[in-house]
């Protein structure tokens, strides 16, 4: 935008003025990003929404409903899907805040969903016993390396600035 009229030129020895920064238009706890990453999120109802949460939250419901009915689901496995499903998108979001790899909405929707199975099973499991180890050492572990790959990206992105 242009800056006002009545506002005088920069003079020789003067910087020009820097824009106004853009103001989110969405709550944070909907985006989790500033206006500069919207490119992050989906558009729904006029809203920015993470498009991480808005395909992990309703898979990991739909996933955990599904598993918690009937007997069908074979438990011997669940390690395996608790540490497994997840992996990929832990790397990809640990790997995107450290500027390693760049950012892929498709990639990002399909890694979310593999992990929507896991925290459908871990709501499950969890409902069932709110102490389960297995639940808690995979969400410390990856929450530990995830805000890990965050807060040092977050440093470097400092840095450069």
């Amino acid at each position: 935008m242009a800056p006002p009229f009545d506002d005088p030129a920069p003079g020789p020895d003067e910087w020009p003025r820097e824009p106004d920064p853009v103001l989110p238009d969405t709550p944070m706890w909907l985006s989790h990003h500033w206006p500069a990453a919207y490119d992050r999120c989906a558009v729904v109802g006029g809203l920015h929404i993470c498009r991480r949460c808005l395909a992990l939250y309703p898979l990991a419901l739909v996933a955990g409903i599904a598993i918690s009915l009937g007997s069908w689901w074979p438990h011997r496995i669940d390690a395996w899907v608790l540490w497994l499903f997840p992996l990929p998108g832990v790397i990809e979001f640990v790997l995107d805040n450290l500027g390693r790899i760049g950012y892929s909405p498709r990639r990002q929707v399909v890694l979310s969903a593999a992990g929507a199975i896991a925290a459908g099973l871990g709501y499950v499991r969890y409902l069932d016993h709110t102490t389960d180890r297995l639940v808690w050492s995979v969400v410390g572990a990856y929450t530990a390396a995830c805000l890990a790959g965050a807060i040092i990206g977050g440093l470097r992105n400092e840095d450069v600035a």
